[in-house]
C-alpha cells in the first residue's frame, strides 16, 4: 500500500514546480514533467514515427560501432545509462562479448525519474539476461547522483543517447558532462547522442508529426498537472507549436493558448492572454566541432565520433581531459 505521506509531498513538488515555472515570464514547464507513465508510452511511439529520424539513426550508429565501445573497456564493466526509459538501445552494448564468448558488462545501472519505466525495464532484464546485475536508480540525472555500491570496483561506461543532451541549454549541458565525469570517475568512458544541425524542413516534422503524437505529447503535460494535482486545464484551450530558433540552434516545443482563460493549480490562478505560451522544450542541435567544445569545457576530450551517410546524427565518445 502506498505511503500517503509520500504521495502527498510528490504531489505538492510537483505543484510547487509547476507554478514556480508558469509565474515566470514567458511561462515555463521543465521538460522532466513530460515522463509520466503515459509519457514515457507516448515518447516510445514517437521514435517509430517515420518523422523522427534520430532513433532509428542512432540505434543503425549503435549496431556498427557497439564492438568496438566495448572492446575498449576493463572487465568487468557497468553500463551506467543517463534518462534510460527502455533498455532497447543499451542492449546492443550488454551484447558484446570478447574473443572467449564472456560478456564485457557484468552489470547496468540505469537512471531516470520515471521509477516506473525502470521498474519495467529491472523485471524485463531480470527475465532475459538473469545474469546481469540490474540496479536501477530513480533520480534527476541533471542533479548529483550516486551509484550502487555493488559497482565500485568496475570499469564504468557512461550512456546518454537519444540527443537528450539537447534538452539541456548549454550551461546546464557542461554542468551535466562534468558531473558525469566526477561520478563515473577517472579512467571511465562517456558515450553520447548528439542530433547535429540541418535543414529545418527535416528538423521540424520530427517534432510536429502529421499524426499528432508529438501534439499529445506535449499536451500530457498539462493532463499531469490535472490528474496529480487537481489543476483544470481545458486542453482543448492549448495548441502544440514547434518552432526552430535559428540564432539559438534548437527546437523549441510551446503549448499555446487558444484563448484568453484563467486556470486553477493547488489553489492559485494563473491566468493566459490569446496566443501566450508555456515553453515546455528545448532540443539544442550541435555542430560536431561544437559539440567538442562544449565537452572540453566539462573536462572531457572526443576520441571518437561517427555519424551516419547522411550526417543527420552523431555518437561521441569522450574520456576524461
Amino acid at each position: 500500500m502506498p505511503n500517503d505521506s509520500l504521495v502527498r509531498s510528490a504531489d505538492a513538488t510537483l505543484a510547487a514546480t509547476a507554478l514556480d515555472g508558469l509565474s515566470r515570464c514567458p511561462k515555463t514547464l521543465p521538460p522532466k514533467l513530460f515522463y509520466d507513465e503515459e509519457g514515457c508510452r507516448l515518447f516510445y511511439r514517437i521514435t517509430t514515427l517515420p518523422e523522427y529520424y534520430l532513433t532509428r539513426t542512432e540505434l543503425a550508429l549503435l549496431r556498427r560501432i557497439a564492438p568496438e565501445i566495448a572492446a575498449g573497456l576493463e572487465p568487468p564493466a557497468v553500463l551506467v545509462e543517463y534518462g534510460a526509459s527502455d533498455e532497447t538501445k543499451a542492449e546492443l552494448l550488454l551484447d558484446q562479448t570478447d574473443k572467449l564468448g564472456r560478456l564485457r558488462f557484468a552489470a547496468y545501472v540505469p537512471i531516470d525519474i520515471a521509477t516506473e519505466a525502470l521498474e519495467r525495464i529491472q523485471a524485463r532484464m531480470q527475465r532475459h539476461r538473469p545474469e546481469l546485475a540490474v540496479c536501477p536508480v530513480g533520480a534527476d540525472f541533471t542533479t548529483p547522483v550516486a551509484l550502487p555500491r555493488p559497482v565500485d570496483r568496475m570499469s564504468r561506461l557512461g550512456f546518454f543517447p537519444g540527443s537528450t543532451i539537447g534538452n539541456l541549454d548549454p550551461p546546464a549541458a557542461r554542468q551535466f558532462l562534468a558531473r558525469t565525469r566526477i561520478t563515473l570517475r577517472h579512467g571511465a568512458r562517456m558515450l553520447v547522442g548528439v542530433d547535429l544541425r540541418k535543414d529545418p524542413a527535416i528538423l521540424v516534422p520530427a517534432y510536429d508529426d502529421a499524426a499528432g503524437v508529438t501534439a499529445s505529447f506535449n499536451l500530457n503535460l498539462l493532463a499531469r498537472l490535472n490528474r496529480d494535482v487537481g489543476a483544470d486545464f481545458d486542453l482543448n484551450g492549448f495548441a502544440h507549436r514547434a518552432i526552430w530558433n535559428d540564432a539559438e540552434s534548437r527546437i523549441e516545443m510551446h503549448l499555446e493558448s487558444r484563448r484568453a482563460q484563467s486556470v486553477q493549480i493547488d489553489g492559485q490562478i494563473v491566468r493566459f492572454v490569446r496566443g501566450e505560451t508555456i515553453h515546455t522544450e528545448n532540443s539544442y542541435k550541435y555542430s560536431i566541432a561544437g559539440f567538442a567544445e562544449l565537452a572540453a569545457a566539462a573536462a572531457w576530450r572526443v576520441c571518437g565520433v561517427w555519424t551516419d551517410p547522411a550526417r543527420l546524427f552523431s555518437i561521441h565518445l569522450l574520456a576524461p581531459d
